[in-house]
């Protein structure tokens, strides 16, 4: 019940995501603001609410499969979340979606975000498509995993400096919540600065 809730969470913070992307491109033939704007200004302002920060520079790997899926914070864009619920319910994690808005991806961890911890996976998730309606490919946590457990989020700096977070993960998606669904492991590593 907790992964799946964490589960559509990722999923609304990835929808904010591809929000404020969009709303922060510059597109010169748009010049005149729909009546969208004023929902894009309300819809960013929970991504820059305390706790989240909007990386500025760095990458973000994802691999899976025989592919490697590569986030620049330059171009794309890429969060690191903090949920700061009751003691059960608090959350940190990293998302992201490419310019083109053809791949996404949400990692998250239980606890407090701090340098040098290895915590379990909470939720993840994998959007592939190269149609924005309807996903070629989407991945989540998977509920049939090993019996290690769902993966682990490896965060080996957090807030020092300029460095906004540093580590690796991996872990354990599948493509429905079927028992004897497939599942595939997803790694990756990520180094991303706030300047």
């Amino acid at each position: 019940m907790v992964n799946r809730r964490f589960t559509h969470f990722l999923i609304l913070v990835a929808a904010i995501i591809m929000t404020v992307a969009s709303s922060c491109q510059k597109d010169p033939a748009v010049n005149n603001p729909g009546p969208s704007k004023t929902s894009i200004n309300a819809d960013s302002s929970i991504v820059s609410s305390p706790g989240n920060f909007l990386a500025v520079t760095g990458t973000l790997k994802v691999k899976f499969n025989d592919s490697v899926y590569t986030f620049d914070a330059a171009t794309d864009s890429i969060a690191f979340i903090n949920v700061n619920g009751d003691d059960e319910n608090r959350y940190f994690g990293i998302t992201a979606i490419n310019k083109e808005h053809s791949v996404s991806f949400g990692i998250s961890s239980a606890g407090f975000a701090f340098s040098n911890i290895n915590r379990g996976i909470a939720g993840s998730q994998l959007l592939l498509s190269t149609d924005s309606q309807k996903p070629a490919l989407q991945l989540s946590l998977s509920k049939n995993y090993p019996s290690n457990g769902f993966g682990n989020l490896n965060l080996l700096q957090y807030k020092t400096g300029n460095e906004l977070a540093k580590g690796t993960f991996y872990t354990f998606m599948a493509a429905d919540s079927k028992a004897n669904s497939p599942y595939y492991r997803v790694e990756g590593s990520f180094d991303l600065q706030l300047k």
